[in-house]
């Protein structure tokens, strides 16, 4: 009897080990399941790659996203008769070995994340030719689970629940598949075909046209900011922007001539209202049959070169506008057309005359090149180079990024790429594109930091040096509340760096234009909102945006737009130490408020408000106040009206202390309170315990060294910032060339300590002076200046 239960159990324990042997693989576990076969990948110990495809599927897939290397992990592998389980040292996935259906869990059986049981799907279809599948996989979120990314969206959603999306790359709309979760994990799903994205009662779905398989990534971060980590670790890190990048930038739909451009930022230099650049928009190449010859052949640019150096002898930048797409007529498409390297569908502008509507009489022939294939991003940077690199250009706008795709039609869709049909490839297509031109200019030159302003994004573009803006928007107070979620969202996808066309693009809704005050209004709430996102840029078609084009000075909207970009160049200490914490810590710069304070659930949807950094919370005013509507004779005219002071509502999130950031008055956390705003004040509230910089008044973003910094401690609770800075543009801070300086408040001691400072740099300061201000409340300030030397220092905040 004994020897038959000891041959049972040494059979058992031969098959769960054999069965473990037959699945397991250097990095996880393959399974072949109802003719279904599963991989599941380890990356790391808190990312995890899910693949399922048809059972004798030979599988060739390289990730135009993800960039990790899986690391070597000491996985566990444990079974029992319903599922295969692997777990890492932070994470634990079961596969069930009836369904194929997978779920995420921590090493306490904590579940994060299961797919919906049986709920995937391979569709057999025929893209241009070849047989493959449009694929499906569903997932079971809790009822009351908020969701955030998705990409720009324009709906005003926080939480992306309840919801279909469909994600094909657009002007206004630019899409990543990839969500986190107020539970602290995300989901990648990387596929590059058109994809929807479905949210309701039966589950969370992404269905995408064209794929061999369906191939998703698990991210464990723990909050938000470690799930933006985990995203970044997987497909790349943000770089550093140069500083010059974080001024006030000034642009319209167009400069028709060098001397028109030059003279703009003159005139802010004689106006004394700061700037750090100016940005040239398109035709500077010609008519459109020249469409992005990446030249100058406009007779209004007769000397490119003296136009560049202008504009960098008045201390300011220069960025120019390049497409995806080309003339007939230019350099770059006849070698591209003679390599069948350009794509058949119609794009901008559709006609060789510059006329709307467009003359289809004369058809412009432009195309789209194949940025999927790295000759012709050779081609494209070769062309780039030799005719604005050259020159000095500071960096690109590299417009209709998505691209441009007028007329949609199946069959243009069949178009062929270097990776297959258009269909198959169609949403990576900004990625590719940026990445090639910020590829070539990293080989080229390390001496200036890579600056692409661009109109759409796909994961993993935080790794190009790109800042994508929100694209040609229509003016309205509806699209300005529009853009703070579309931002946000974008920001929680990992890609951090993001803007809006101060004011709105097109003006078809203010046929008086500049002379609506109702416009006016909402334009300087516009520019105040920008003041706060990581571009400050003013653009648009239809009627000027500069400064001088709303009044002089003395009057409310100028004044109102001066006071808003001087207080943006106040804070470049703060933001550029921000952004050192967007490169060196996977940090945001505008944060939705989940993600400072996911436990408070009143934050969870918030779409009016956020934080800019970690210590200041903005809340943008986004309806006019000012404006009323006046009859005269049968006629109703809009006219400016200040004679009573409105107020917004802002809310406080709770266990936090807050300060109203232009009187120093001290809130408790936890309520909604009013705040007045007339045309210069926006609801501004800085954090108890932050301490933020305050840099000098200045012309432009290096004007002055940081040698005499305000240092504005907000007392109550304890706090910390480091204060970075480096060379400015370069990337010499890769190699080490930077320092920081670390303040920390101890609210117990009343102590502020200032340590020792880290790392050096050629020009760095080796004596500053910090005026020290400690608030406590609007009447309450104590102020102490001291020389720092770069050596540890501790204030006590009773010291006179």
């Amino acid at each position: 009897m004994k020897n038959i239960y000891w041959t049972g159990i040494f059979l058992l324990f031969f098959a769960v080990c054999s069965a473990n042997n037959d699945i397991r693989t250097d990095n996880g576990i393959k399974a072949e399941i109802n003719n279904t076969t599963v991989e599941i990948q380890f990356l790391s110990s808190k990312i995890v790659r899910i693949l399922k495809y048809p059972k004798n599927t030979i599988l060739d897939k390289k990730s135009l996203s993800v960039i990790k290397i899986p690391e070597k992990l000491n996985l566990k592998f444990t079974n029992d008769d319903n599922f295969y389980i692997v777990s890492s040292n932070n994470l634990k996935v079961k596969l069930d070995r009836k369904t194929a259906t997978v779920s995420f869990f921590d090493l306490n059986e904590k579940s994060f994340f299961p797919e919906k049981k049986e709920a995937f799907e391979f569709l057999p279809t025929n893209d241009a030719g070849e047989k493959t599948f449009a694929v499906s996989q569903s997932f079971q979120l809790e009822q009351d689970e908020a969701i955030y990314g998705l990409g720009i969206l324009q709906n005003r959603k926080m939480s992306q629940r309840n919801q279909k999306v469909r994600m094909i790359q657009g002007n206004t709309d630019d899409y990543v598949p990839f969500f986190q979760s107020i539970k602290g994990y995300g989901l990648f799903w990387d596929n590059y075909s058109p994809t929807t994205f479905e949210d309701n009662t039966n589950g969370t779905t992404f269905r995408s046209d064209v794929g061999n398989c369906i191939d998703y990534y698990f991210m464990l971060g723990g909050n938000a900011d470690g799930v933006i980590a985990q995203m970044r670790e997987l497909t790349g890190q943000a770089p550093m922007f140069p500083l010059w990048t974080f001024g006030f930038w000034q642009s319209k739909e167009r400069y028709k001539s060098q001397e028109e451009a030059v003279d703009v930022v003159k005139k802010y230099r004689e106006l004394q209202v700061p700037l750090d650049g100016i940005i040239q928009d398109w035709q500077y190449w010609g008519d459109n049959y020249h469409w992005n010859g990446m030249e100058f052949l406009n007779p209004e640019f007769p000397n490119p070169q003296k136009f560049v150096d202008d504009v960098h002898n008045l201390n300011a930048h220069l960025i120019i506008s390049i497409w995806s797409s080309f003339g007939p007529e230019t350099k770059p498409y006849k070698e591209l057309k003679s390599k069948g390297m350009l794509m058949d569908f119609a794009t901008w502008p559709l006609s060789g005359k510059d006329v709307w509507p467009p003359d289809m009489n004369f058809p412009s022939g432009v195309m789209v090149y194949d940025a999927y294939n790295p000759e012709a991003r050779n081609i494209y940077w070769k062309y780039l180079s030799k005719g604005l690199f050259s020159l000095g250009i500071d960096g690109w706008w590299m417009d209709s990024t998505e691209p441009d795709h007028l007329n949609q039609q199946d069959k243009d869709f069949d178009n062929k790429t270097f990776l297959g049909s258009f269909r198959k490839v169609r949403n990576a297509y900004p990625l590719m594109t940026v990445g090639g031109v910020y590829d070539h200019q990293r080989k080229t030159s390390s001496d200036k930091r890579v600056f692409i302003l661009t109109r759409s994004a796909f994961a993993g573009q935080q790794s190009k040096g790109a800042n994508t803006w929100s694209g040609d928007v229509t003016a309205s107070w509806d699209a300005l509340k529009d853009q703070i979620p579309a931002g946000l969202n974008f920001s929680m996808t990992g890609i951090p760096y993001w803007n809006s066309d101060i004011g709105g693009f097109f003006l078809n809704k203010f046929p008086k234009k500049l002379q609506d005050p109702n416009y006016t209004e909402l334009y300087t709430r516009w520019l105040q909102f920008g003041t706060f996102c990581p571009m400050m840029r003013s653009h648009g078609a239809d009627a000027p945006r500069e400064i001088y084009q709303f009044g002089k000075k003395g009057e409310v909207v100028y004044d109102a737009i001066e006071k808003f970009i001087n207080l943006r160049y106040s804070l470049l200490p703060y933001i550029y130490s921000t952004s050192h914490d967007v490169t060196a810590n996977q940090s945001s710069m505008m944060r939705a408020m989940v993600m400072d304070f996911p436990l408070d659930e009143k934050t969870h949807d918030i779409n009016n408000q956020f934080m800019f950094g970690k210590s200041i919370m903005v809340i943008p005013v986004t309806d006019a106040m000012y404006t009323k509507d006046e009859v005269s004779n049968g006629t109703t005219t809009k006219v400016r009206d200040l004679t009573t002071i409105k107020s917004t509502a802002v809310y406080l999130p709770e266990n936090t202390i807050w300060y109203d950031f232009w009187t120093n008055k001290k809130f408790e956390g936890g309520q909604t309170i009013s705040k007045e705003t007339p045309m210069d004040i926006i609801p501004l509230y800085v954090k108890g315990g932050a301490i933020i910089p305050i840099g000098p008044k200045v012309q432009y973003a290096e004007e002055k060294k940081w040698d005499n910094l305000e240092i504005r401690v907000y007392t109550g609770k304890d706090g910390s910032f480091e204060l970075y800075e480096d060379e400015n543009d370069n990337y010499n801070y890769e190699k080490g060339a930077s320092s920081s300086i670390k303040f920390t408040w101890d609210e117990a001691t009343k102590k502020l300590s200032i340590a020792q400072r880290k790392g050096t740099f050629d020009g760095m300061l080796e004596s500053r002076n910090f005026k020290i201000v400690f608030i406590s409340s609007e009447k309450n300030q104590l102020i102490k200046t001291i020389n720092y030397k770069g050596q540890d220092i501790k204030i006590v905040a009773t010291d006179k």
